[in-house]
């Protein structure tokens, strides 16, 4: 029994250890790689491929804010400079113009527009200038429109702040100009109507050049037409209007700008105040509120001036 035993320890010692020559063949293949690597060149192909480089990072030093009542440093050749405005301004393109190349263009109507001697007395004027772009404004030169607080004005039919006129004739809302349309369209002060208790709108008159009551005329609208009208020396756009297409009782005129044969429905004298009314019945234009621009109130009038 001793000696069976003995012969089985011997036995295995003898037998190989499999792991330790698995890593020996491992080990053996590696360096029969890296040799065989090295004959062809490729490890020094990738090194010179991959150079190891070193990024040089210098350290950010904070410094603390230096607090001083010296004045900021400025170059002594801007200080005799006056300051840059950069704010945009816009150089009216008419002034480069001469009036002999103004040129207004009212398209034709179903009937021809004419005027007479009793539309010129009609025609209404101002002692004192008014200031376009100011009244129903806010700080940044903005339109301030209250659907609430504010009242619509018969040219651009806008429901804005500002001063309204009243016509003592109708007394309704067709009576109502804000500044700015009474001004360029009619050339007359909303500041000064007010005062007048006997004041009658340009509807009463018959001299109305809104969009709507042109059209119910068979007139065309007249667009934005208050600078080049400006620009030709007339007052405002009634003014230029009735002037231009002035006729006689026994002429007989056809062309666009002395229309004849059909005219406003005739109407009685007016005094100098304007106060008595006209025989020929108006129709009341509740006009809708606008919110667009249609090339005959003072929005318009104020993109035509701005260009």
């Amino acid at each position: 029994m001793v000696k069976a035993g003995s012969k089985r320890g011997a036995a295995a010692k003898e037998e190989p250890n499999d792991g330790a020559v698995y890593e020996k063949q491992r080990a053996d293949r590696i360096k029969e790689n890296k040799e065989r690597l090295h004959k062809l060149g490729i490890l020094e192909l990738t090194r010179n491929l991959n150079p190891t480089s070193k990024k040089l990072t210098t350290p950010r030093i904070s410094r603390p804010a230096v607090l001083t009542d010296d004045p900021p440093r400025r170059s002594f050749r801007l200080k005799v400079k006056p300051p840059v405005s950069y704010k945009e301004k816009r150089i009216p393109k008419m002034d480069k113009v001469s009036t002999e190349d103004v040129e207004i263009n009212i398209g034709e109507g179903e009937n021809p527009e004419f005027y007479t001697e009793e539309h010129e007395k009609l025609l209404g004027d101002c002692q004192n200038a008014w200031t376009l772009y100011v009244d129903g404004y806010d700080e940044d030169g903005q339109r301030v429109y209250d659907p609430d607080n504010g009242k619509s004005c018969h040219q651009c039919r806008l429901k804005t702040l500002g001063q309204r006129t009243a016509c003592s004739n109708c007394k309704l809302g067709q009576g109502q100009f804000c500044g700015d349309c009474l001004y360029m369209r009619y050339g007359e002060n909303v500041i000064e109507t007010n005062e007048n208790v006997n004041w009658i709108c340009p509807v009463c008159r018959g001299i109305c050049n809104c969009s709507r009551c042109r059209r119910e005329k068979g007139y065309a609208a007249t667009g934005a037409i208050y600078r080049k009208v400006l620009h030709l020396g007339y007052k405002s756009v009634a003014h230029y209007l009735v002037k231009t297409r002035m006729r006689s009782d026994h002429e007989d005129l056809s062309s666009a700008d002395s229309p004849s044969r059909k005219s406003t429905v005739p109407f009685t004298e007016f005094t100098n105040t304007l106060s008595t009314s006209q025989t020929d019945d108006n129709k009341t234009l509740k006009g809708e509120e606008r919110t667009h621009c249609d090339g005959d109130d003072a929005n318009c009038d104020e993109e035509d001036v701005n260009e």
